[in-house]
């Protein structure tokens, strides 16, 4: 179904328009992000209906991430914003990943002494 709604926008002007412009927001994002963090690359991933998570991690082990409504948008926003794109978010990219405390403590939950999952 997002196949046919991807290919009726770019029959509909007025889709295609609003197309390019969340792309271009998204690019104005990501550009940002890489200024903030001295250079950034990406990862995009097809999340379902929803859309495409695009995947940020800068040259200081900062990240983050964009939610763009469809893949071919996500695609046009990393390539708009010059930034190198990763097609999967493995080896050498992922461990540029530096997380902190909060990170760690949400991720391993009471298993390494983080926060406890119920109220008890």
């Amino acid at each position: 179904m997002a196949d046919t709604k991807q290919s009726d926008e770019a029959k509909d002007p007025k889709a295609a328009a609003k197309a390019e412009r969340q792309a271009a927001k998204l690019a104005q994002q990501i550009g940002a992000f890489a200024k903030a963090h001295r250079g950034a690359e990406a990862q995009v991933a097809y999340i379902g209906e929803r859309g495409s998570r695009i995947v940020l991690v800068g040259e200081d082990g900062g990240w983050g991430d964009l939610v763009a409504p469809t893949h071919a948008i996500a695609e046009e926003a990393v390539r708009k914003a010059g930034v190198t794109v990763h097609e999967d978010f493995d080896g050498e990219f992922a461990a540029k990943v530096r997380t902190g405390p909060y990170e760690w403590s949400r991720m391993a939950g009471i298993q390494v002494g983080g926060p406890a999952n119920s109220n008890t």
